[in-house]
């Protein structure tokens, strides 16, 4: 039975879709999560005219925040789980392989999509990458929705 498990949530409601199944899984088992999210490593914002809005830092620090509020609002769904949240910076499965090493997860879970669909789910590409390349066990989830397309 997994004790630490990493769940990949990229700010849409389809990544969401795997939450309660992890939340079931870690209040039967005692499990705590660690919720992530990896965003692409910004660079700096500038404005039609060229001047420079928010450097690097500056917007890395933005979207930190943001990402961290969006985790937390994930987290109430796991009410009665022990939850940390994590912001990685690069490509996602560099970041999440990375993660997962880091917070010696016994499992990965997330949700994938088919290559087709748009939006910034994790591609089913980036799913059977990490669960290829994982030393980790992988669940990777399908919603309802997205298995009856």
């Amino acid at each position: 039975m997994a004790k630490r498990i990493l769940v990949p949530l990229d700010e849409s409601a389809e990544s969401e879709a795997v939450v309660p199944l992890v939340a079931e899984m870690a209040r039967s088992g005692g499990a705590s999560v660690r919720l992530l999210h990896v965003a692409p490593i910004p660079g700096n914002v500038v404005d039609d005219d060229g001047r420079v809005r928010a450097y690097s830092d500056q917007e890395a620090r933005r979207l930190e925040v943001d990402a961290l509020d969006y985790l937390r609002t994930v987290e109430l769904m796991l009410d009665g789980v022990p939850v940390e949240c994590v912001v990685r910076f690069g490509d996602p499965f560099d970041e999440i392989l990375l993660e997962a090493d880091t917070f010696d997860a016994d499992l990965i879970a997330l949700t994938a999509r088919r290559r087709r669909a748009v939006g910034r789910v994790f591609r089913l590409g980036v799913a059977r990458r990490i669960f290829r390349r994982a030393r980790t066990p992988v669940l990777v989830f399908r919603s309802a929705l997205e298995a009856a397309a």
